[in-house]
């Protein structure tokens, strides 16, 4: 059973970028946006990029093996809506393609520890 509910898969599915935030070797935070999807075989979010493996972010990632994700937007007047996403993360060589056609096949995978919106 998903720990999100199935409103939030709803939204995650609805959405194209999500904030991802990491800590460099010095204890700096480090956020940035990144593509994603949610991954209902793995119940995990997957995040890709055109050159995710060479980034800083995936450095930071996976030295420290945790991240936390924010998927937002505000509807008029000012509705803001969000799921945030904190968990472990692990580096795949597939799947990439699956969250856009242009990105390149290696992911993060972020599996949920504590889920709230």
């Amino acid at each position: 059973m998903s720990g999100f509910t199935s409103q939030e898969i709803a939204y995650l599915q609805r959405q194209p970028l999500a904030r991802m935030a990491t800590i460099d070797a010095k204890g700096d935070l480090h956020v940035v946006p990144v593509g994603f999807r949610y991954n209902p075989d793995e119940e995990t979010i997957d995040l890709g990029g055109h050159n995710i493996a060479g980034t800083k972010k995936y450095r930071d990632a996976l030295k420290h093996g945790r991240i936390a994700v924010v998927v937002d937007d505000v509807l008029p007047p000012w509705q803001p809506r969000f799921v945030e996403i904190r968990g472990t993360v692990e580096a795949f060589d597939e799947g990439g393609k699956a969250i856009n056609e242009g990105f390149r096949p290696e992911i993060l995978r972020l599996t949920p520890i504590y889920i709230v919106s």
